[in-house]
Formats: structure tokens, sequence, C-alpha cells
């Protein structure tokens, strides 16, 4: 009886601290600069096409903070596959306030130098 109400204990303290853990996990939403897997020497970039989804994360899975337009400019700092990390730096017509950190893929930039 003592190794079942022990062994009842133990499984349920498990379960209970897994369950925290997963609450505590960020949700996709949450990802920033820590999602990245490389890193890039900071440089500047301008966006090159209209409308573009400025993102929560790397892929078009995470929701978009808003859209970018021709020759906003960003600040890049790292990158997950063809996705780069950035800060808009200058918007024209953007309606996102400049300071805004987000994801932008790597094609919808024009590079300039660091």
């Amino acid at each position: 009886m003592k190794h079942a109400r022990r062994l009842a204990t133990v499984t349920l303290s498990v379960s209970l601290l897994a369950g925290t853990a997963a609450a505590l996990a960020p949700t996709a939403s949450a990802a920033s600069a820590s999602t990245c897997t490389y890193n890039l020497a900071d440089f500047d970039a301008h966006v090159d096409g209209n409308g573009i989804n400025y993102r929560t994360g790397p892929s078009t899975g995470y929701t978009s903070k808003g859209f970018l337009f021709d020759n906003d400019r960003l600040r890049v700092y790292c990158g997950k596959g063809n996705w780069y990390y950035t800060k808009l730096t200058h918007r024209l017509k953007s309606d996102l306030s400049a300071g805004t950190y987000g994801w932008i893929r790597s094609d919808m930039l024009l590079h300039l130098a660091g």
C-alpha cells in the first residue's frame, strides 16, 4: 500500500510539472530573436514590394503585425531559413511604428551595406 501511494504521488507530481512546463512554453506569436538559427552582421535593408506581411515569427504560420511597403527601412539582426528578424527603423506608408520588431522573408528586401 505504501508503494502504491508513493507511486501515485510521484506520478501526480510529474504530471503537474509537465503541465506547468507546457503552460509556460511561449506561443507561436511570441517568437523573437531567440528563434534565430544564425546571426548576421547587422545591416540595413529596404522593403521591396507593397503590402508585405511583417510577422511575429519566421513563417507564414505566424500572425501578421501589419504591412510593410516599398522603401520602408529595416535593420536586420539574424535569421532562420529564408526569414530575417528585423526592426522597422523608418516607415513611409506603413501603419506600424518605427521601432517595431518582426520577421520578413529575405526575398522581400533590398540589402544595403551595414
